[in-house]
């Protein structure tokens, strides 16, 4: 199996260099890159398309929350990690609309942010559990729970993706192709006004109980 590869960005060399040592231990991880700032970080990403990118928010110039949005403006479909320090509930937010795939707090134990990084490359929303109460504050909306139109498909598709199941997991259990599960999930964040799965998944817990 090939490894999964990760891009690091954060303007302590120390912490990179801690980050790089842990999943150096990984078979199945590999960081091909590193940044310490945004502006870097924008042209390797681009250039390296790591399947991954871990990205600290409290950066000199360009911060993460910017890169971010630059990197998703820019075309860039990799996943992308919030790593920080930060639990203001505005950077949670902007962080959910500007297409995170998470978002951790860097008080976590080692081991943890091994298993998250899994858990991001295989479809998984992950956000620090301090932060459950904040992200489903932040992205609450007033839509109502009638789910504006949603199709049975599409309410079954939602309900999968804020169990944090990936679409080829979705389209596994629901017995329809992974491709189809993309529509519906494309169909889903357009009726609903939303940008991401993530915004998609706080939506449904909020909404679909």
């Amino acid at each position: 199996m090939n490894a999964h590869t990760l891009m690091l960005v954060d303007d302590h060399p120390m912490m990179r260099r801690g980050i790089r040592q842990l999943i150096e231990l990984e078979s199945d991880l590999v960081v091909v890159g590193e940044a310490s700032n945004g502006e870097e970080a924008c042209a390797e990403a681009l250039r390296l398309a790591p399947d991954l990118v871990l990205l600290d928010n409290n950066m000199p110039q360009l911060g993460g929350l910017e890169t971010l949005k630059r990197l998703r403006d820019q075309g860039f479909a990799g996943k992308i990690l919030l790593f920080t320090v930060s639990d203001a509930e505005s950077d949670v937010r902007d962080a959910m609309r500007f297409g995170a795939d998470g978002y951790l707090l860097k008080d976590m134990e080692p081991e943890l942010l091994i298993a998250r990084l899994r858990d991001v490359l295989g479809g998984t929303l992950v956000v620090s559990p301090s932060l459950a109460t904040v992200l489903a504050q932040a992205l609450r909306t007033p839509q109502s729970a009638g789910s504006l139109d949603l199709t049975e498909r599409e309410h079954q598709v939602l309900k999968g993706i804020a169990s944090g199941l990936s679409n080829k997991m979705i389209g596994n259990t629901l017995g329809i192709a992974e491709g189809t599960v993309k529509v519906h999930v494309k169909n889903v964040l357009h009726k609903l006004g939303l940008r991401s799965r993530v915004e998609a998944a706080v939506w449904a817990l909020e909404h679909l109980r």
